[in-house]
């Protein structure tokens, strides 16, 4: 079966961007909770959130080609603002990560029925 035959699903979307939002969130909170050598873990986690606090709340979900053209805007983007992380290059980095992920999974549409909180 062609990939390109399935039909974007923007319920799908929002509940795939719901649920790793709230992951990222506990992911967040077992990190602060496990300290210094968990930095790294929480800044990760929290570009996570980021990226999807910022799409579920857009408008651009009903469509792929809207949806992905949101996404590069955001990965065009020079710098991220967030308070409360420990690193700000890290996160950064943690964020165009998580946008080329959705990009991929976009452009395939493939991926947003995992929505299960390890991936």
């Amino acid at each position: 079966m062609n990939s390109a035959s399935k039909v974007w699903d923007a319920a799908q979307v929002r509940t795939w961007l719901e649920r790793r939002f709230e992951a990222s969130k506990l992911d967040q909170a077992a990190a602060d909770r496990r300290g210094y050598e968990a930095q790294d873990d929480y800044d990760k986690a929290a570009a996570e959130e980021w990226v999807c606090r910022t799409l579920k709340a857009a408008d651009c979900l009903n469509s792929q080609t809207t949806f992905a053209a949101r996404i590069k805007d955001l990965i065009a983007q020079d710098e991220y603002r967030v308070t409360g992380i420990y690193d700000d290059a890290r996160f950064q980095r943690n964020v165009r990560s998580q946008l080329r992920k959705l990009a991929k999974m976009t452009k395939a549409n493939e991926g947003f029925e995992k929505t299960l909180r390890y991936q």
